[in-house]
């Protein structure tokens, strides 16, 4: 039996609008694309532009309207402590090189922690018209569709997720893509981290796995995740672990074994 969290209805709710409203933006941002200045970050693959900047503003003001005691993490603007026990963690474009490039696997990615665990988890895929959407005790859906993990998929009769970054060695990735391949499996990488666990979540991926991610790019997947019958690594959260990097994987009930001994988690 899950144990009702209070004001999680509240916060689950304004997730969901604010999920709907910042994708609405996002997405004119997309539709005039070509009139955005591109900076760069850590590197020529990491961008960024006033799109991700003015998304991630209107998430944190509308959160900051509605309960101005909850903490914030947002990938562009970085933490703002709160006291209430909530935190949000926010990608407001995860896949911008693929947004600036006019490619569709883009998304904005809320999460709410709640003692240390994802509690809320929204995803919203502007260019395919899609929000995914789950909480604690509450399930997971698509589209207001139940979300509900076969147990029959493995990574020999469905595709997995993988991730890349210069984080980590191209040997590294290429190790894990070899070993998932020689267990009898296959792969895909649209970009968008975020985006490939709620496929996870949705049956499309049996999981996902990627070295090196950030809390914002993987914690609302991974609530998602849950609440549709998968499984999911743990993520460190407490003190400045909530800030940095960590593996992440992700997968439905048939195929955690598998991935896990393929990652070495």
């Amino acid at each position: 039996m899950t144990l009702q969290i209070s004001g999680l209805d509240a916060r689950f709710a304004l997730a969901k609008a604010i999920a709907d409203e910042a994708g609405a933006v996002a997405l004119g941002y997309y539709n005039r694309r070509e009139t955005l200045v591109i900076e760069t970050k850590r590197d020529l693959q990491d961008v960024v532009s006033i799109a991700d900047r003015e998304v991630e503003n209107l998430i944190r003001a509308r959160v900051a309207a509605a309960h101005p005691d909850d903490g914030f993490l947002g990938e562009e603007y970085g933490l703002a402590e709160g006291s209430s026990g909530f935190t949000w963690v926010v990608d407001p474009i995860d896949g911008t090189s693929l947004f600036v490039n006019g490619m569709p696997n883009w998304c904005v990615s809320i999460a709410v922690l709640s003692g240390g665990e994802p509690v809320i988890g929204v995803i919203c895929a502007p260019c395919h018209n899609e929000i995914y959407a789950g909480a604690s005790g509450k399930g997971a859906t698509l589209n207001g569709k139940v979300l509900s993990l076969d147990p029959t998929r493995t990574i020999r009769n469905a595709v997995t997720g993988i991730g890349a970054n210069n984080y980590v060695t191209p040997a590294f990735v290429g190790r894990i893509v070899e070993n998932l391949l020689e267990a009898g499996g296959n792969f895909i990488r649209n970009g968008s981290g975020a985006l490939m666990l709620a496929y996870v979540a949705a049956g499309r991926l049996v999981g996902y796995y990627e070295p090196y991610m950030h809390a914002w790019d993987c914690l609302a997947g991974y609530c998602l995740i849950k609440e549709a019958g998968g499984w999911h690594h743990p993520f460190p959260v407490e003190g400045d672990h909530l800030t940095k990097g960590a593996p992440v994987l992700a997968a439905a009930p048939g195929a955690r074994e598998d991935l896990r001994k393929i990652a070495g988690l």
